[in-house]
């Protein structure tokens, strides 16, 4: 597969009264043409401000200080913000769909006025044609009577509804890469379940690359081809979805695991949850950042630097993970 965008060592910071916060601390990642990656980690862990940096989107007194995003060879981050350059691929050519859809829609403004702007910068069509085709991607994403809602407003929708607007949003000027950063948030099961599927045929139809960020481990396994796990702003483990579910080798990855329930376990079993908080930002340990929630440590855990991303025999495809070697031999 070709590569279409590549994260290499990110790194954004917020400066804080407290001291600096390392949000994403050398985050490095591929997407490949028509290819579903999972971002997954527990709150805090980087995976939503790894998305805003790659759009350009992070405020201060956050800053992306180091890395690269290449997008079909240029590297987006020697862009300005506000620049033309920029503005031109963020919503065309890689789009976002945000977390909340209620903050992110304009509630002055009616779902039509919202859609038809977007098509009307990137696309440049007209506004009949713009109106035409924002009603089409509406019933698209499977929302009725989709010429008569253009002139509702965001507060006259459902939750799920809203989250399609945003998905229509998304895909209004055929995007080559979508990142959905928690997708299905405050939605019920069954809403969950057809926003995932639409967004796995658009992949399939349309040829678009998708960024799937979520915590939900289910999702991950039934619609990801490869995952990156992130703990405290950093990969720690990565592989196809296979390998990781089959083989996870990271105490972190593999305590995700045993706190949510599997179909394909012969009885049932009593569920583990990780023990312990997530490390202060502010003030990382040099050793690894898990290391006060694992049961797997060993002595020399205590005295060694975080582990580099290693790479160990997967079955079911490449497989790096951060895990010091003598603790992965508690692990396997």
């Amino acid at each position: 597969m070709k590569e279409l965008l590549v994260v290499k060592n990110l790194k954004t910071q917020f400066k804080t009264e407290a001291g600096l916060v390392k949000a994403v601390d050398g985050v490095s990642f591929t997407l490949n043409k028509q290819e579903i990656i999972g971002l997954v980690g527990e709150s805090g862990c980087g995976k939503s401000v790894t998305c805003l940096s790659i759009m350009k989107l992070v405020r201060p007194p956050g800053e992306v200080v180091d890395g690269e995003v290449i997008y079909q060879g240029e590297n987006l981050l020697k862009y300005s913000a506000k620049g033309k350059e920029m503005s031109s691929i963020r919503g065309a050519e890689i789009a976002m769909i945000f977390q909340e859809p209620m903050t992110s829609l304009n509630p002055s403004l009616t779902i039509g006025q919202q859609l038809i702007e977007t098509m009307e910068q990137h696309l440049g069509l007209n506004y009949k044609a713009a109106c035409k085709r924002a009603a089409d991607l509406m019933e698209m994403v499977g929302i009725p009577k989709a010429v008569e809602r253009l002139d509702d407003y965001p507060h006259q929708f459902s939750g799920g509804m809203r989250q399609r607007v945003m998905i229509a949003m998304a895909l209004s000027c055929n995007p080559k890469v979508l990142i959905a950063d928690e997708p299905t948030t405050a939605l019920d099961v069954t809403t969950q379940a057809q926003l995932l599927e639409l967004l796995k045929d658009m992949v399939e139809k349309t040829g678009t690359s998708l960024i799937l960020v979520t915590h939900n481990m289910g999702l991950v396994a039934r619609y990801a081809h490869r995952v990156y796990v992130m703990y405290a702003g950093r990969v720690i483990e990565t592989s196809t979805t296979k390998e990781i579910f089959a083989n996870p080798l990271h105490p972190y990855t593999r305590g995700l695991l045993e706190c949510i329930p599997r179909l394909d376990e012969e009885k049932a079993r009593e569920l583990v949850p990780i023990k312990g908080l997530p490390p202060n930002l502010i003030n990382m340990p040099p050793t690894c950042a898990f290391l006060p929630r694992c049961p797997y440590r060993v002595e020399s855990c205590y005295r060694e630097p975080w582990a580099p991303l290693r790479s160990v025999d997967g079955k079911y495809g490449e497989h790096y993970t951060r895990c010091d070697v003598n603790t992965l031999e508690k692990v396997r």
